[in-house]
């Protein structure tokens, strides 16, 4: 292990987003923000939203776009990655001795071997956020975790590439239909579930819903421009769901293939104006300060071999799971329950009444 030390800037009310800089330096680099996003393997509409809520947040124009001359940087972002070069130079210089003299001190050979991080593939989802930074502060468990579709999660437990797989089911009121495409994922022998949380599921509106999308049909019959999730993702299948029961097809659905891979992004991307709408969780909704209106709810499982709940590193995620600081923050989630949190229970329960 190495110590390293980083800095941050700050506004009076919020930190800037650690991606703030890398991008600033790609646009510099590159001269457009097509390129920069795809150094940075980040979707254009997020960087766009990013740098959106930046701009607000320092009070300064920080990319300026010029028609067919690709993109810049402003006189202000110039001057704060010269700033961020400024102070890190400083840091190196008068701290190098000490971080010198920390990376030569030997480990303590008394004691024990760490575990080894527990890796979880897990659907996008705000509280598992809240449960992998509150075990990452006790220090009581370590966390690897990756946000990814449902059915990849899945599949990728079933072929040991992650220890524990988050996925959500539609509530059983969804049918069998809703219910297929994880039945042959979770088949794996001695997998078991344990029970995380209920959650709403909606469409995400700009503030004060001006287009007045209330229903799926609203959607098509107003030519909302629309934000989706990608395939495989459990939000996708949630909403296609829907819109198969609403016999709207997705081609009427404007933007129906421009994809987001988080509710956070989705939220974004709504927030920043290049859409109308999207569907996702009701707590991504409110963190941007977006309009919601519910239309299915959902439950979200973590899946895992018998074997992987015994070792350490799992029962201090589910000690985490039951204990009074996750319970608050799970609770200030607007859109969730969480009824039976980390009780283990076997597969065919998720599929009952």
């Amino acid at each position: 292990m190495t110590l390293q030390l980083a800095g941050r800037w700050l506004t009076a009310d919020h930190e800037l987003d650690p991606r703030l800089l890398p991008l600033l330096r790609a646009v510099a680099r590159t001269g457009s923000l097509n390129q920069a996003v795809s150094l940075l393997r980040l979707s254009y509409r997020h960087a766009w939203g990013l740098l959106g809520r930046m701009e607000l947040a320092v009070g300064h124009t920080l990319v300026l776009m010029e028609r067919g001359r690709g993109a810049r940087l402003s006189r202000f972002a110039e001057m704060l990655l010269e700033a961020d070069d400024a102070a890190v130079g400083v840091l190196d210089r008068e701290l190098a001795g000490t971080l010198q003299a920390l990376n030569r001190e030997a480990p303590d050979s008394r004691k024990p071997p760490q575990e080894k991080p527990l890796v979880i593939h897990a659907s996008h989802d705000l509280a598992l956020a809240e449960l992998r930074d509150l075990l990452s502060k006790s220090g009581s468990a370590a966390v690897d975790l990756h946000f990814r579709g449902s059915l990849d999660c899945l599949a990728g437990l079933a072929r040991g590439e992650c220890d524990v797989a988050g996925f959500h089911l539609p509530d059983s009121s969804a049918g069998s239909a809703g219910l297929s495409p994880y039945r042959p994922l979770l088949r794996t022998r001695g997998l078991r579930l344990i029970r995380f949380a209920r959650r709403r599921q909606g469409l995400m509106v700009a503030p004060g819903n001006p287009k007045r999308l209330l229903t799926l049909a609203d959607l098509a019959e107003k030519s909302a421009r629309f934000v989706n999730r990608q395939p495989e993702s459990g939000t996708r299948l949630c909403f296609d769901r829907l819109l198969a029961s609403a016999r709207i097809r997705p081609a009427q659905i404007n933007g129906y293939q421009t994809e987001e891979f988080t509710h956070a992004a989705v939220a974004a991307t709504i927030a920043s104006g290049m859409a109308d709408a999207g569907f996702g969780i009701e707590a991504a909704a409110h963190q941007q300060g977006l309009g919601f209106v519910p239309l299915a709810s959902e439950r979200y499982y973590l899946a895992a071999r018998q074997a992987t709940l015994a070792r350490p590193a799992a029962h201090a995620l589910l000690a985490a799971l039951k204990g009074a600081a996750f319970e608050k923050r799970i609770r200030a989630l607007p859109g969730y329950e969480a009824p039976g949190i980390g009780e283990i229970i076997p597969v065919r329960d998720a599929f009952g009444p």
